[in-house]
């Protein structure tokens, strides 16, 4: 089974126990952990560590970023050679860091490695450094002060610019911007469980969004699929725009319709019947509505036979009463263009497969009797 992989970036000397404890953290939430100091990155005998280091970044899902007070060890000069300076210069408003190529630590390049392949970098910084870089955003346009100041957080004088410089260039991001600070191990885990549980919450929720507008686009696309059929179907007739129009517009009655059983459905169809003569001749004597107990299920809707039998509705009492007056509406539009859209209707694979109502070869009044508690129904007519 695959596993998330993770890569954890961060000086290792200084945060040798929080890397040692976020090992397990990782591997007890299901996941796979890419540490340089557990053997997990392959060292290439023919190459450098840090290309090495560099190369496995894009091979991982996302980065756990740890900042502490050590800088660590610069990255060699061939490796700068890999990456798009460019494209990173763009990523963020504060791209001072990367004026210094070349002082950059291999800690820094993978960072930058994990930006310019976008994948997430979940960063963390020592409290203590978090607030020393305070400290020199408020002095650094003062030569003669900053020089001056010696960062507690920081182990050597000389880097300091370039940590609170990475920062800067983090938290000025165009995206993924976040830094966390941390004083203890517990901060970095419970944020990461945080983050990685809401991040999967909304993942989830996205998609359900997406799989909404998918069935919208499908549905549209049917629709114009209908209209395309319609047109084809209908160079004949007189009016081609009202056959357009009336593809879209009486769909869904037609799909009711032709639900129903009837051995001379287009015969009926392009009848000049009123809906209740309609109605008749597809052998329906009776529309009731079942009101159902409030707290279990919302009504249902019957077409009762002449025989007994009878249909069960996914259509409310409003939606029957709008496809009334679309039958009404339809009759009065020109038979061949009527004939044209039953046609390109009665073809639509995805309306016979999705049918609004379904025949229940039994008594209705036995049904009932045998599945629902009599005293728990109302029955209401309607027509």
């Amino acid at each position: 089974m695959a596993k998330l992989r993770i890569f954890v970036s961060s000086t290792c000397y200084d945060l040798g126990v929080i890397r040692s404890e976020l090992r397990p953290f990782i591997i007890a939430l299901g996941h796979e952990p890419v540490m340089s100091d557990y053997a997990d990155i392959l060292y290439d005998p023919r190459s450098h560590t840090h290309d090495s280091c560099i190369k496995e970044v894009p091979n991982c899902d996302m980065v756990v970023l740890i900042i502490g007070s050590r800088f660590g060890g610069t990255g060699i000069p061939s490796v700068l050679e890999n990456f798009d300076f460019d494209r990173l210069n763009n990523m963020s408003s504060k791209a001072a860091l990367l004026e210094y190529k070349d002082k950059l630590s291999i800690t820094q390049l993978e960072i930058l490695k994990a930006a310019e392949q976008s994948i997430p970098v979940y960063a963390f910084v020592d409290d203590k450094v978090f607030h020393d870089h305070h400290v020199y955003e408020k002095n650094k346009g003062k030569p003669e002060v900053i020089n001056a100041i010696e960062f507690p957080s920081i182990q050597k004088k000389d880097t300091a610019k370039y940590i609170f410089e990475f920062i800067n260039f983090l938290t000025h991001r165009t995206h993924n911007n976040s830094i966390t600070p941390f004083s203890r191990l517990d901060d970095i885990k419970e944020n990461l469980i945080g983050q990685w549980s809401q991040l999967f919450q909304r993942l989830l929720s996205e998609n359900r969004t997406k799989s909404i507008e998918s069935r919208r686009y499908l549905d549209f696309s049917e629709r114009l699929e209908d209209l395309k059929s319609v047109v084809m179907a209908s160079i004949a007739t007189p009016d081609l725009r009202d056959t357009a129009r009336g593809a879209i517009q009486f769909r869904h009655m037609l799909t009711f319709l032709s639900a129903l059983h009837a051995p001379n459905l287009k015969e009926l169809l392009t009848s000049d019947f009123t809906w209740e003569e309609l109605l008749s001749k597809f052998e329906i004597t009776e529309i009731r509505e079942v009101e159902r107990d409030e707290n279990r299920m919302r009504p249902e809707l019957f077409l009762l036979r002449n025989d007994g039998t009878f249909y069960r509705s996914r259509y409310s009492p409003s939606v029957i009463e709008d496809i009334r007056i679309d039958w009404s509406n339809f009759t009065q539009i020109d038979k061949g263009s009527r004939t044209a859209i039953i046609d390109a209707t009665l073809e639509d694979r995805d309306s016979r497969r999705h049918r609004p109502v379904f025949h229940v070869n039994k008594n209705f009044e036995e049904y009932f009797e045998e599945k629902y508690p009599q005293e728990n129904l109302e029955l209401d007519e309607g027509s």
